[in-house]
């Protein structure tokens, strides 16, 4: 497999987005070999990443998404009510999202995630879950393999040391061993689960090594982001593990080699603030592109429409991150 992204199309200015996504929702399911233009033509990020959950069980320092603001200030559960959170749902499937990612925090500490899922499924997404894959037992992978298709594990190191120092553990003192990643991702394979991997590259992992452990796991991406600073949500604890952009190249470089196994998605700072369409615990809509979560009004109070208009994306730095892929498995 090569390297993501490939064909991106030329850089364009932000703009807002045409008409109705519904409109070339249905384009993208009727014309697939047309999906660059018609997506490029309306400007249409069609994943949306609904961090559902603040509450989280591990301890990531580097973590820029944290939303103490938005607990601190209008949502001091750090959650929506399940009934609520099932409405957003709704909404950005009508609005005509193709692929929802549920995120956190730790999204499998919601109770509810699996109506989510089963929510986001049966209006017509692909569904996804990022996690540190703590409470991913077999009774939860059973229960959500219908309507569940992708699992992204967040996966930083493989030392315990450094997951200790990163705060990449439970509490912050537990860290998961390599042992269990491995026995977890082979019952997810044998469930047919399409896997992901999802390393955030930092001053503390920046010379591991990882190359043994993705070519034996065998992901079908690896996701591979620069740590950046958000303010309001990391800056606090970040400074010590910032790196530079030549250092993020150095460690692609180290691992080029797994493109033999997997498909690598390398995420520099510049091509991931701006380039995500995601919502709040809340339910708004928020962006990263000026270093700082910006948040639309409630999706539930003013319509997707309108919210959306409130963000800034970038189109092109979206296809040239590797966004547009074969979503379904």
């Amino acid at each position: 497999m090569k390297i993501e992204p490939s064909e991106p199309p030329a850089k364009r200015p932000h703009r807002k987005f045409k008409g109705t996504l519904a409109n070339v929702s249905r384009s993208y399911k009727t014309d697939q070999f047309n999906r660059f233009q018609n997506l490029e033509d309306y400007q249409f990020i069609p994943s949306v990443n609904f961090h559902l959950w603040e509450p989280c069980n591990m301890r990531c320092k580097f973590c820029f998404a944290t939303f103490q603001d938005v607990k601190q200030s209008i949502l001091p559960k750090g959650h929506l009510p399940k009934g609520e959170a099932l409405e957003v749902v709704q909404e950005l499937a009508s609005f005509g999202f193709q692929k929802i990612t549920f995120a956190g925090g730790e999204p499998t500490l919601c109770p509810w995630l699996p109506e989510l899922i089963a929510a986001a499924k049966e209006a017509g997404m692909i569904t996804t879950i990022v996690t540190n894959g703590s409470k991913l037992t077999d009774a939860f992978l059973k229960a959500n393999r219908k309507n569940l298709d992708w699992i992204a594990l967040s996966i930083d190191s493989l030392n315990p040391e450094t997951n200790l120092k990163m705060g990449r553990a439970i509490a912050g003192q537990k860290p998961l061993s390599v042992a269990y990643y491995k026995t977890l991702m082979e019952s997810m394979k044998a469930m047919g689960f399409g896997i992901k991997i999802n390393t955030v590259v930092n001053r503390a992992n920046l010379s591991e090594n990882m190359v043994d452990f993705i070519c034996e796991a065998k992901p079908l991406r690896w996701k591979i982001l620069q740590a950046i600073q958000i303010k309001g949500q990391n800056d606090g604890k970040i400074s010590e593990f910032l790196i530079s952009d030549n250092e993020f190249d150095a460690f692609i470089e180290m691992h080029h080699q797994v493109t033999s196994c997997t498909t690598l998605v390398p995420e520099p700072e510049n091509l991931i603030k701006g380039s995500y369409v995601m919502v709040d615990p809340a339910g708004r809509f928020f962006d990263d592109a000026s270093g700082i979560h910006r948040y639309s009004c409630k999706i539930l109070e003013v319509g997707c429409a309108q919210a959306i208009q409130q963000i800034e994306t970038d189109f092109g730095k979206f296809l040239k991150r590797g966004g547009l892929y074969q979503f379904s498995i």
